[in-house]
């Protein structure tokens, strides 16, 4: 994947390769100095910073202090829900996130979280909730629509990083009690990640028909979820406190009209509404999750309500333009805005 398509001529790093940009990286992670960048910005003459996941959020401090603009910092999930203990030994980064977590909950003018979910991550750590706002991110249902013409088939889809907190053993482990009662049913596994080598022995023990198939496109990945018949996202938390925000995948399905079979976990019931656009389990319980998945394969008309209700939801309350718009109208209340509070690192 060739990554963010960006506009070259408004693109602005710190760290431009080699010794010389690790370099400045290390300087303006650990001090804030930055004179070329904030030279590039001052010329950009932002009316805002808005900084995506907490940890980048506390390193962005020193320039709203230099540009004298108001910052806004989005939470996506892990950087809510790590451990203090955990934050400490991970990075840099996420040391510097604990040294500055304070002067942030007072500096910053506004919190988006991507999820009800991670709105209490930050209230039950005492970031002020006046100024946090919940934002779902967008789907682009244009985009992700399915094409009635495709036949689905007997495919259970996962689609994520092999990570401890995507839950994939444990559907695994479901998969094998699934393909006992439907013999014909398929996991496709999409994506790659250092649990991989253990997941597929895995798979190679307990299941008769599966496919791991890496990386893949969006593109790819949408033809998945047209011709798949489930989508299964059996998220947990792990021992680091790691967990989901929102997962867009699951957002995606949905639009896709694909019924999904999940966990109660993070910000995902806000999504997925048990029993109505999808089956919600107890994170681990891959029995239930066998049950469940069996359940969409044998009750057609179950499978239908869950596939119109899951895609009138998307349509409703994460279509893209809609949230477009809402950011946009956050942009401008912070805009505004006519002090940015100052701190001292």
């Amino acid at each position: 994947m060739s990554g963010l398509d960006l506009p070259s001529n408004r693109t602005k790093v710190v760290n431009q390769g080699g010794f010389f940009g690790k370099a400045q990286e290390y300087i303006f992670k650990q001090f804030g100095i930055a004179p070329l960048l904030l030279s590039q910005l001052r010329q950009t003459q932002p009316s805002l910073i808005h900084a995506h996941f907490g940890v980048c959020g506390a390193l962005a401090l020193p320039l709203s202090q230099s540009l004298k603009r108001p910052l806004l910092v989005t939470f996506h999930g892990f950087d809510a829900c790590m451990t203090d203990d955990y934050a400490k030994k991970d990075s840099l980064s996420t040391r510097l996130y604990l040294q500055r977590r304070e002067a942030l909950k007072q500096t910053t003018h506004t919190f988006i979280a991507v999820s009800e979910f991670i709105k209490a991550k930050l209230v039950a750590q005492h970031f002020p909730e006046e100024k946090i706002k919940v934002h779902y991110i967008g789907v682009d249902t244009q985009r992700f629509k399915p094409n009635d013409s495709v036949k689905r088939q007997r495919i259970v889809l996962f689609v994520g990083r092999l990570t401890e907190k995507k839950g994939c053993e444990y559907l695994i482990r479901a998969m094998a009690k699934v393909q006992v009662k439907s013999p014909g049913t398929q996991l496709v596994v999409i994506g790659d990640g250092p649990l991989r080598p253990q997941l597929e022995t895995l798979a190679d023990n307990v299941l008769k028909d599966h496919q791991f198939l890496g990386i893949q496109s969006p593109d790819q990945v949408k033809e998945w979820m047209n011709k798949a018949y489930i989508m299964a996202a059996p998220s947990i938390t792990t021992k680091t406190g790691d967990s989901e925000g929102l997962p867009m995948v699951i957002l995606e399905a949905q639009a896709m009209g694909l019924p999904v079979v999940s966990t109660f976990h993070a910000g995902i019931p806000e999504a997925v509404i048990h029993q109505e656009t999808g089956y919600l389990t107890q994170e681990k319980d891959w029995q239930s999750l066998a049950d469940y998945i069996l359940q969409l394969l044998t009750h057609s008309h179950q499978w239908q309500k869950m596939s119109h209700l899951g895609q009138q939801r998307i349509r409703q309350h994460f279509n893209l333009q809609k949230q477009i718009a809402t950011l946009e109208n956050i942009y401008a209340s912070v805009a505004r805005s006519d002090t940015s509070a100052s701190c001292t690192f």
